[in-house]
């Protein structure tokens, strides 16, 4: 098997930026360099990605940026031994010691096991204290090879050639006399080292006091359940994860201190002191059982989500869920409209209760393609078959818009019980004209009424039916119950309320709204705030309204101007981005008329302060201009690539050009004041100051 890092992969006591995201880009660029990744921006931008989630920087001057990625052919660590030190997140300061860990998006499971071992190795002071008193690159490597590849002896029989021993699953083992037993479970998103860490501080700190530990890693590598009686004679459980847990109704009944895998790492002591006071408790939290939502519920009152979190993270899985839906249903009808006719989707006035296309498809067959009624802005023959498949098609999928939202809503929330009631009263809030509003609330109501169903204690004989008869039948009747008796009236006329206000939107009240829509979408480009006014726009979008048409091209047009500015001005304006920036800005062209928003993320966590301000001032000038005007969309998605579903493509193009302009132009004068001449990104910014780069290996990029 390779190696995973080689002298070529090295940078002793260098001077890589004077920020983390330069620095991951320079390490990126070293992989890159020694042909163990196709792009080094790709890696650098997946690398960043995660770091946004979650910083990565360690206690004791130590980070770990880490990522699978598209990018990377080959798992690799890069390491450098910073001068000066960079802030990466550490509660304690910067760092100096910075391990670019880079996987590929499918990595065998040999290569993750050693990247895990690294991960693991350096909560251990003696190897850290060895990384900074190495003298060579070489003398790096052997370090790193020695923890993540022993000798072969070392190995059980069966382990992959060169990996180190993997730590085994806890057996059920006696307890000893007047000890305590703890059991852990430990996730992360990439499952690489977070996961592995969090299990040996806490690992450390039990036996520090005297405590049975034992652990389950749920990480890239696999995991080991751990044994039934290990969990049943536990006195607590501790979740330190950044995702779901896993098989969690085997922990149900325990006492439970939850957190992330952060605080796992930099406070293990006082989540074991947590552990053992919620085990003397009996009124601490603990599991559910029958598949409810332990982070929800569970979470221990010191180091758990906080309520805003937790709601947050309801909606935005319900939104999460329900966005393919839009996409789908939002381009088929918008394809509807390109090959059948803008008349497509009209009632057709021969049949009750049908459109056009309706009609169209059920008249018809592939074999036998008779014109269509003379009928203006409606196609015949083979093409206005094909449009009324698409918006037969497109329509049936935003059918499923509201029951999709209110049902993973209610799953974020109590589990896989939760999606029945969930996309139930999702249903019921459509057939009672509750629309998007009914799918929000009516899956928070749904998905504690399977919370609290699923909290109760049967009897032996019937449990198994709680949560595939009783949970759903009973949780479905009393939500849906609520909606159909005391919440579908105001809800509806709230939605209508709201439809009539859109239709009528004009003159000074429309520039607010697109002013508001257009701030919403560049503020935090793809995060919470984004996704509100998305969600708001794709949810009035079923109605095909004349207020919603023109909201949804609002919330498009803004959401593009983030990186279509960013990309102007790194074009006008050059020297005040690196050559890693001015790169990605000649991909944000193509990104920014796409609609992915995303686009400018990397130039936003650079400098926030500077760039997210001037990108709402450009997205809310794009966003009043379009709301002015009337522009309609019929497509959640595409960008200026769906031009054809646009009612006056003319002045959206215009209204993004001049919000693209009021953007560049802000960023430009905000990188531009107070910055000296001397301090503009030379051009040969690419050199890694005394840091070791092989002769055979390309420039460094920033």
């Amino acid at each position: 098997m390779p190696a995973l890092i080689t002298p070529d992969l090295v940078a002793l006591d260098a001077d890589l930026g004077a920020d983390k995201s330069t620095v991951v880009r320079r390490l990126a660029a070293l992989v890159a360099g020694d042909g163990r990744a196709t792009s080094a921006d790709g890696l650098a931008d997946d690398a960043l990605a995660r770091e946004a989630q979650a910083a990565t920087g360690l206690p004791g001057g130590i980070a770990i940026p880490h990522c699978r990625s598209e990018s990377v052919t080959e798992a690799s660590l890069a390491f450098a031994r910073l001068s000066p030190k960079v802030d990466f997140g550490a509660p304690d300061g910067p760092a100096d010691l910075v391990f670019l860990i880079a996987a590929p998006a499918h990595g065998d499971a040999d290569h993750l096991t050693l990247l895990t071992a690294l991960a693991r190795a350096l909560v251990r002071p003696e190897f850290v204290a060895s990384l900074r008193a190495a003298g060579s690159d070489a003398e790096v490597v052997a370090l790193v090879q020695e923890v993540v590849a022993p000798e072969p002896a070392a190995a059980p029989v069966g382990s992959p050639a060169g990996a180190p021993a993997p730590t085994p699953a806890p057996a059920a083992q006696p307890q000893a006399a007047g000890r305590r037993s703890l059991v852990v479970v430990s996730a992360c998103p990439t499952g690489i080292a977070h996961t592995y860490m969090a299990a040996d501080k806490l690992t450390a700190a039990a036996q520090a006091a005297g405590i049975d530990l034992h652990v389950e890693t749920q990480g890239s590598s696999g995991s080991t359940p751990l044994a039934p009686e290990v969990i049943r004679n536990a006195d607590a459980v501790i979740f330190a994860v950044d995702v779901g847990v896993k098989d969690r109704d085997r922990f149900a009944g325990k006492p439970l201190v939850q957190s992330g895998t952060k605080r796992a790492i930099n406070e293990p002591d006082v989540m074991i002191r947590e552990a053992l006071a919620a085990a003397d408790d009996p009124n601490a939290r603990r599991v559910p059982g029958d598949g409810a939502a332990g982070e929800a519920a569970a979470a221990s009152s010191a180091g758990g989500p906080s309520t805003g979190a937790e709601i947050r993270r309801w909606l935005l899985t319900g939104v999460s869920y329900m966005i393919p839906f839009v996409a789908a249903g939002g381009l088929l009808i918008a394809l509807g409209f390109l090959f059948g006719g803008y008349q497509i989707v009209t009632p057709n006035p021969d049949v009750e209760g049908q459109s056009y296309a309706l009609s169209w498809l059920q008249n018809n067959s592939f074999l036998n393609l008779p014109s269509a009624p003379g009928v203006e802005g409606l196609n015949d023959g083979f093409w206005g078959y094909l449009g009324a498949i698409c918006t037969v098609l497109g329509q049936a999928a935003f059918g499923f818009l509201v029951p999709a939202l209110a049902g993973y809503i209610a799953y974020a929330i109590a589990d896989r019980p939760g999606i029945v009631p969930g996309f139930v009263i999702g249903a019921v809030s459509v057939t009672l004209d509750a629309g998007f509003l009914g799918g929000l609330v009516g899956g928070i109501i749904a998905g504690f009424a399977a919370l609290w169903i699923g909290r109760w204690k049967l009897p032996a004989g019937v449990r198994g039916l709680q949560p595939v008869v009783i949970i759903p039948l009973l949780a479905t009747l009393i939500s849906s119950g609520i909606m159909a008796v005391f919440l579908a009236r105001p809800l509806a006329a709230a939605v209508e309320g709201l439809g009539n206000w859109l239709n009528g939107l004009s003159g000074s009240s429309a520039i607010l709204l697109g002013i508001i829509l257009g701030l919403m979408m560049c503020f935090d480009l793809g995060g919470p705030v984004n996704k509100a006014a998305y969600l708001f726009a794709t949810a009035g979008l079923a109605s095909q309204t004349s207020g919603s048409l023109i909201i949804m091209a609002t919330v498009m047009a803004a959401g593009m101007v983030p990186p279509l500015a960013m990309a102007l001005s790194t074009a006008i304006r050059p020297k005040l981005y690196t050559p890693a920036e001015r790169d990605q800005g000649k991909a944000a062209w193509l990104l920014g008329l796409s609609f992915i928003s995303e686009g400018a993320i990397p130039f936003a966590a650079a400098d926030p302060l500077r760039v997210i301000p001037s990108m709402m001032l450009g997205g809310a000038t794009t966003g009043a201009i379009v709301a002015a005007s009337g522009v309609e969309l019929r497509a959640p998605h595409g960008g200026i690539f769906v031009f054809f579903a646009m009612s006056n493509v003319l002045v959206f193009v215009v209204a993004l050009v001049v919000g693209t302009i009021v953007g560049a132009l802000a960023v430009t004068i905000a990188k531009s004041i107070g910055r000296r001449k001397t301090e503009e990104v030379p051009e040969d910014a690419v050199d890694l100051q005394h840091a070791h780069v092989p002769a055979h290996t390309p420039p460094v990029r920033a």
